[in-house]
């Protein structure tokens, strides 16, 4: 790997650009305060550390490369972010969930964990990201199978830390967040943000 401060930077960049992983992570944090989002970026983080593997072993060019792999996997995670979009909007509209009464272990089915984990394990992007970002930064004649694995290990921990500073901050002003007014805005937000990149997944068109 060459340059590494310089691939350290574009990381921290591309980690902190809003995605549907903020999202999540966001909205979690929000309903379940601390534990809620280090589930969901827990989840994230493993989703990540899965992609590495496959990118390392080869299989993320097989679903970039195969149209019908592509594009099952795109839609598969276009609904799931699109459903949690709706079910976001529904709550809020409803205004059945009662955040200072509700402790995490009654929401049934709505694992935080599982949420971050499927949002970021289908999103080919993902993918895409590690076989066209990576390889930039690939030195000459380096032995591209551990120049990958570090660079995957890199940016899951740089993702790791980035979370983990950015609940601790939301969960601080949780009190500010929980007011029904401010609560209704970020759950709209949320939901139509969720809804918004499922939509864009949907439509995202294979390299292959």
């Amino acid at each position: 790997m060459i340059n590494v401060t310089l691939f350290i930077i574009a990381c921290v960049l591309l980690i902190i650009l809003p995605g549907p992983d903020t999202a999540i992570v966001t909205k979690n944090t929000v309903v379940g305060g601390r534990n809620g989002g280090f589930q969901t970026m827990i989840g994230s983080c493993i989703g990540l550390a899965i992609h590495t593997i496959a990118a390392v072993a080869g299989l993320s060019a097989i679903i970039v490369k195969s149209a019908v792999a592509f594009t099952l996997l795109k839609y598969v995670g276009a609904a799931y972010l699109c459903y949690l979009g709706v079910r976001t909007l529904m709550n809020m509209r409803a205004k059945k969930m009662d955040f200072e009464e509700e402790p995490i272990e009654t929401m049934k089915g709505n694992s935080y964990f599982k949420q971050g984990f499927i949002t970021n394990v289908t999103n080919p992007k993902v993918a895409v990201f590690f076989l066209t970002f990576l390889p930039q930064f690939l030195a000459p004649n380096s032995e591209p199978f551990w120049s990958f694995l570090v660079m995957g290990i890199i940016y899951s921990v740089l993702t790791f830390l980035w979370f983990t500073f950015y609940v601790f901050l939301l969960n601080k002003i949780r009190n500010f967040m929980k007011r029904p007014a401010t609560q209704a805005v970020i759950e709209s937000l949320t939901g139509v943000v969720l809804i918004g990149f499922g939509l864009k997944l949907a439509l995202e068109k294979s390299n292959g």
